[in-house]
């Protein structure tokens, strides 16, 4: 099997296009198609035939979006943003993920005989991923409309509304990094993002992204943040073959843009972990008046400087 044949497999056929043959053929002018593609996240070919009428397809279902005046150019280079940063990640993520574990199944799926596990895998399950991924997409999509319904009921702006933002992190993680294997590492971060989106699933937030060393959500209600901050504390900081962990929380008014949040309770969550003992949870007055007092004690701590916010009273929080 040919060094291409993992490429053709995946890609449907041979590249056999330049970058201005697709342009003319997805009826876009070649500097707007060359920036779609460069912001999908993929680097140019200059006048290699690097390119397949896939390529033709994707950049002809923008040129049709821009025709008809269902979007201007700045949208399209948002939503290409948004797909090719998310669509990276996870091909980065699957293919580590599975790497280790397709070559033993292949062995003993092909009893030895050799060859590259690659192909095998793209042959076998290409399909069912393609389909995995589509069907969650669709699930995410539908979650994602009803959101947007519900703060357009409330708001004239569907891109601004009001969350607890929530934000957790390891304690000493760069430290810690330099003192266990990188294996060890890395099953510490796989083991922490999950059990955080567990929790936040669970509690009806919503985890914005995930940075190795912490997990930024959001959630409607600030009971419910809290309820997922101390959930997040119970599955990590209080086992002991994890390290511990400060989670922050802070209510107001956000924008949210391309999957992600954006505002200063975002901000503020963040600061409010750097002031947090091990194992606790820290607030903002806004979010402290919204919890219930006869279900959350609430303690305010003494006044100190909060980088970008000035002197800040945090509010420790806990179950009354």
């Amino acid at each position: 099997m040919s060094e291409n044949a993992p490429e053709r497999k995946l890609l449907g056929e041979d590249p056999q296009l330049t970058a201005a043959q697709v342009a003319e053929l997805a009826g876009l002018p070649l500097e707007k198609a060359r920036r779609l593609w460069r912001t999908l996240g993929f680097p140019e070919q200059g006048d290699e035939r690097a390119y397949t009428h896939a390529d033709v397809t994707a950049l002809g279902l923008m040129a049709e979006l821009l025709g008809e005046g269902v979007i201007d150019f700045d949208a399209a280079l948002n939503v290409a943003r948004g797909v090719g940063l998310t669509m990276a990640r996870l091909a980065d993520w699957e293919v580590g993920e599975l790497v280790s574990h397709v070559n033993d199944a292949f062995v003993e799926q092909t009893a030895g005989k050799g060859g590259d596990a690659t192909p095998w895998l793209i042959e076998r399950f290409g399909p069912q991923f393609e389909n995995f991924l589509i069907y969650a997409w669709r699930r995410h999509l539908s979650a994602a409309v009803a959101r947007m319904q519900a703060v357009r009921a409330i708001d004239s702006d569907p891109h601004t509304t009001d969350l607890c933002v929530g934000f957790a992190d390891i304690v000493g993680f760069t430290a810690l990094s330099n003192e266990v294997t990188r294996e060890r590492i890395g099953e510490l971060v796989d083991i922490f993002e999950a059990r955080c989106g567990d929790v936040i699933t669970r509690e009806q937030g919503r985890l914005i992204k995930s940075m190795g060393d912490a997990v930024l959500f959001v959630n409607d209600d600030p009971m419910a943040a809290f309820a997922t901050a101390e959930g997040i504390i119970n599955v990590i900081g209080r086992d002991p073959r994890m390290p511990d962990v400060r989670v922050g929380l802070a209510t107001g008014s956000v924008v949210l843009r391309l999957g992600d949040v954006f505002g200063p309770p975002v901000n503020l969550a963040a600061r409010l972990t750097q002031v947090a003992r091990r194992n606790r949870i820290i607030v903002d007055h806004a979010t402290a008046d919204l919890l219930p007092a006869d279900e959350i004690e609430a303690r305010p701590l003494p006044p100190r400087p909060v980088r970008g916010f000035g002197v800040v009273e945090p509010v420790a929080v806990r179950r009354a």
